[in-house]
């Protein structure tokens, strides 16, 4: 099990997030208050917050602090709340149920929820270049931008829809599969490691150490795919008052899934193969990585 003391750690790393958030929505009068509702209720409904803790975790592991950190862990997840809203539309999943609450377009409209998601991704930007210095804040747009743009989420999402109308007895499925994650699920996740090393180290000459980025770019692209196998696995096993939102949902819409295509006992095997290799690209940051390295097996054992 995970041990205690990491769980309080990611409890009190998530109300820090969750205070950082509601101070960056404090846009002012200039905002439509219909936009502003919308924008709440996307962004600061209960999560786990995964992402911004990564992006703490990472820059504690290069020498910085929480508080450095923040602006970027603010901006991954409005990135993060943007790409749900528009994923729960009708035209791309279709969902009604996020994070234990009604979908954004189901409780504001559809036109409304494209423009909350849509202000929430330029705010995560605006963020970053009010909250750091030049090379900092250059060096985490940049991140953010190839991580959640056409080459990376987007296109992962695109390459999802794409699939879905494929045909299922196409034998490259597992390769489209990973494809698929690497570039929706796997990306941000490589981006918030790669955001917590320029939040600590942006201004140094140079930049941060490339090794240091290999380091945590190799631990993300294998964690952000044992995320998205024990995700797949929560949709056959787990429940909508555990997950918060609907599950079985993928195999009913047709979607392509590691149960699907390799059963539960292969797709656990396949985690726990992606954790150990996450482990091991680690080893060059030493203890400096013992917080990402405890994420490993609670990403593993999660419930929701």
């Amino acid at each position: 099990m995970v041990a205690d003391e990491f769980l309080d750690y990611l409890d009190a790393k998530r109300l820090l997030v969750d205070d950082g958030l509601r101070s960056a929505l404090m846009m002012g009068d200039g905002c439509p208050p219909g936009l502003v509702e919308a924008i709440r209720h996307g962004l600061l409904a209960p999560g786990k917050r995964l992402r911004p803790i990564l992006v703490i975790m990472a820059a504690e592991a290069c020498g910085g602090r929480e508080v450095d950190a923040m602006p970027a862990a603010c901006a991954v997840e409005m990135v993060h709340a943007y790409s749900l809203i528009h994923d729960d539309l009708p035209a791309m999943d279709d969902d009604d149920l996020r994070r234990g609450q009604p979908t954004c377009h189901k409780k504001f409209g559809e036109a409304l929820a494209i423009l909350a998601g849509d202000a929430l991704l330029t705010l995560a930007f605006q963020v970053l270049t009010e909250g750091y210095p030049p090379a900092t804040a250059a060096g985490c747009c940049r991140q953010l931008a190839i991580g959640a743009g056409a080459c990376g989420m987007v296109g992962g999402q695109v390459l999802d829809l794409a699939q879905e109308a494929a045909d299922p007895k196409d034998n490259g499925r597992l390769e489209k599969l990973q494809a698929i994650h690497a570039s929706k699920t796997g990306a941000l996740f490589r981006t918030c490691l790669q955001l917590g090393a320029w939040s600590a180290l942006g201004e140094t000459p140079g930049g941060p150490d490339p090794q240091v980025l290999k380091s945590l770019d190799g631990f993300g692209k294998c964690f952000g795919m044992l995320f998205q196998i024990t995700d797949d696995l929560l949709d056959v096993e787990s429940t909508v008052e555990l997950t918060g939102k609907r599950v079985q949902k993928d195999a009913a819409c047709g979607k392509l899934t590691y149960p699907g295509l390799l059963g539960t006992a292969e797709s656990r095997r396949r985690a726990k193969e992606m954790g150990d290799q996450a482990l091991d690209h680690l080893k060059f940051l030493g203890p400096h990585g013992a917080r990402l390295s405890a994420l490993v097996p609670f990403i593993l054992e999660r419930k929701r």
